[in-house]
């Protein structure tokens, strides 16, 4: 508000040049006593104090935009810039603070006033962000340069594994299997006295088992000695048709030398149904092992197994000679009723062979004992 409008509302007053000089400057005013001259006089400079020129607020905008430039240029840190931001755009910086005096301005000058602090906020951001921008470039610049690659250096070789030739022939083996319709089975490696003799038609003082003898644990129980056990467990949790592979490691009390070792891998083949016959038997081994071998001359000899009768051993000619390469025959109708199948409706076949005695045939390895010594060397020729 103005001086004149102020003397306006306040009515006619008469104010001397000097304190009780009796000069008025409102003509027909009545004069106004030396005390009543002096508070108005106070009353007149208090209101002079609080009115605000518009180019007082344009100047302290322009030195805080000023002053924000410099202040950015210099930041070298994305941490000073933060700061920065905060001092110049945060509520409690100065630009809300020169906002706060736009009360004392006219209301025409108010919206210039605006105006231009938003012009100046929007600067300084911009500022800002480029800034940042700036310091960004160059971090990243820096950390380039530090972690430069140098191309031209030989490579840190790293000799890649191969698939164990005991694996490989597992795999090989149950994929052909499993092309013929089989199922893959597994079980446990420590086994019942029951299922890994009784139930397979071994006697208990049969000698058969003197041949099979193992590691017997303190609690009774044993570590297998033939996948067969997996057999009599599948038929007793499955009905007929039956037709399984199954791959596992077995255990038996054998001297180690080249062609024996007391752990080793076994893999067997089971097939259940009505019907079956000892002709089925071998027209599967000839596809099983054409498939493994080619087409090499094949030839059973009878042999003696408890849980197969007729039993066989079947041999191959292998680079000019005959190899025994696995144990078959018909399941024993004793078998059969160890897990509940009627042998008058069901028949069936089983086989079996040792996989490390398959690989030194396949890869003409003369000492099975090589399949473990993790030597690189011998590995990698697989």
């Amino acid at each position: 508000m103005g001086l004149k409008p102020f003397l306006t509302q306040i009515g006619r007053w008469q104010l001397a040049t000097g304190i009780g000089s009796g000069r008025s400057i409102v003509p027909n005013a009545p004069l106004w006593s030396g005390s009543q001259a002096v508070w108005l006089s106070f009353v007149v400079l208090a209101i002079a104090s609080m009115t605000v020129q518009p180019s007082e607020l344009e100047a302290q905008l322009d030195a805080i935009r000023q002053e924000a430039q410099q202040a950015l240029a210099a930041a070298t840190t994305m941490e000073q810039l933060e700061q920065l931001r905060v001092k110049y755009l945060g509520k409690k910086g100065p630009i809300p603070q020169v906002l706060g005096g736009m009360g004392k301005l006219e209301p025409s000058d108010r919206p210039r006033i605006g105006a231009k602090a938003n012009e100046i906020k929007a600067a300084i951001e911009t500022e800002l962000e480029h800034q940042k921008t700036t310091l960004q470039t160059a971090q990243l610049q820096a950390q380039l340069e530090a972690e430069t690659l140098d191309v031209t250096m030989p490579g840190v070789y790293h000799q890649q594994g191969r698939v164990h030739p005991l694996n490989s022939i597992i795999d090989r083996v149950l994929d052909i299997f499993v092309g013929l319709g089989y199922t893959v089975a597994e079980g446990p490696e420590m086994e019942t006295d029951y299922y890994n003799f009784e139930a397979l038609n071994f006697l208990p003082d049969h000698p058969a088992r003197d041949m099979q003898d193992t590691l017997y644990l303190p609690d009774g129980n044993i570590l297998r000695t033939h996948t067969s056990s997996v057999q009599i467990r599948y038929m007793e949790a499955n009905e007929p048709p039956v037709r399984i592979v199954i791959p596992g490691r077995c255990y038996r009390r054998d001297t180690v030398d080249a062609t024996h070792t007391a752990v080793f891998h076994q893999i067997e083949f089971l097939a259940i149904d009505e019907g079956l016959t000892f002709t089925d038997m071998k027209g599967t081994l000839r596809i099983f092992l054409e498939q493994l071998f080619g087409e090499v001359p094949l030839r059973m000899r009878p042999s003696f197994f408890p849980f197969t009768e007729p039993s066989a051993e079947v041999d191959l000619q292998w680079q000019g000679r005959w190899l025994e390469i696995m144990g078959c025959g018909m399941v024993d109708p004793n078998v059969l009723k160890a897990v509940g199948y009627d042998p008058e409706v069901y028949t069936g076949f089983a086989g079996g062979f040792g996989v490390e005695r398959l690989a030194a045939v396949l890869y003409q390895i003369d000492d099975i004992r090589r399949l473990y010594t993790s030597d690189r060397r011998f590995l990698a020729q697989f």
